[in-house]
């Protein structure tokens, strides 16, 4: 095993390790419930040409890995062939996707304390492999945790951030997108993701797709939709997903969430469970080829 491959491993080590034993992971119930129970691990190239495809593609304000890195990482300027993204996905435990599949307008009480507690955890988790790469001698940042991140109004896309996390997962071979904007990823949508740029060498992880939609049903066979039906404003249609639908909806659920669980907290989340999606992908031969290590065949052009 190279020196670059025994890092992956410590990478991945790393992030596990906290996940297992930090009392950080909690949904801060009665019952003291974690909020996770592992991650998937993936990593890309800083010199991969996605990053400048979306650059180009969402607006000139949506950072490259060296950008971010250089402005914010270190003292130290790294050109993007030394940088490594590694991203993590954090998948819904079975309960708390169970309890919001009984939903119909807001957030249940789980999905919502995840939604606060589980990502305060996923924030920790960031500063942790910041901080234990640094320990490294390896210089690092987590791009949602720099003073410079932001939102930003888009003509496109209505607003867009500085740095996404689902794109750095998609570019790191964790997922693809479906009809609502989520990342369906191997262990489904229901998920939050996090991500640290990082002045490592590490293997990338093979993008197993061409399509950025592959593991969506509604793209790769016409057909499900079932998102849709799941949204209680109707802020996804096939025209896509409406965000500031989504964010209005967003905003008053923070009152019922007050009012029913006693925190201050929001959520929704309705869209990612309660659907074929919610726990794996559901394009079976996008399933296969993951599983064989192939890359899918195109799916077929819509009727």
């Amino acid at each position: 095993m190279s020196h670059d491959q025994i890092f992956r491993d410590w990478i991945n080590d790393l992030i596990q390790g906290f996940i297992a034993d930090s009392p950080l992971n909690t949904m801060q119930n009665q019952a003291n419930e974690r909020a996770w129970d592992h991650a998937l691990v993936g990593f890309a190239s800083g010199a991969d040409p996605i990053w400048q495809q979306y650059k180009e593609y969402i607006g000139a304000f949506h950072w490259t890995p060296w950008e971010v890195f250089n402005q914010y990482g270190s003292q130290d300027p790294a050109a993007p062939e030394e940088l490594t993204v590694i991203s993590w996905v954090l998948p819904q435990r079975e309960q708390v996707r169970k309890a919001n599949r009984r939903a119909r307008k807001y957030a249940s009480e789980a999905w919502a304390r995840i939604r606060i507690y589980g990502e305060a955890f996923n924030v920790a988790l960031r500063h942790h492999v910041v901080n234990g790469l640094k320990k490294k001698g390896r210089a690092a940042v987590a791009p949602m945790l720099v003073p410079g991140w932001t939102i930003v109004q888009s003509q496109r896309f209505s607003y867009a951030s500085s740095w996404s996390e689902r794109h750095a997962a998609h570019a790191a071979g964790l997922g693809t997108f479906g009809l609502c904007d989520g990342l369906i990823t191997a262990e489904g949508k229901a998920m939050r993701v996090g991500s640290v740029v990082a002045k490592v060498s590490v293997p990338p992880t093979p993008r197993p797709y061409t399509d950025h939609q592959a593991y969506c049903l509604y793209f790769a066979e016409n057909t499900c939709g079932e998102c849709m039906k799941r949204c209680p404003v109707q802020a996804i249609t096939p025209d896509g997903h409406d965000k500031e639908k989504c964010r209005q909806h967003l905003a008053l659920s923070s009152a019922y969430v007050k009012k029913n669980y006693h925190f201050e907290g929001y959520g929704c989340g309705l869209c990612q469970v309660g659907v074929p999606c919610e726990a794996g992908i559901p394009v079976k031969a996008a399933r296969e080829a993951l599983e064989r290590g192939e890359l899918p065949p195109p799916p077929p052009p819509l009727a």
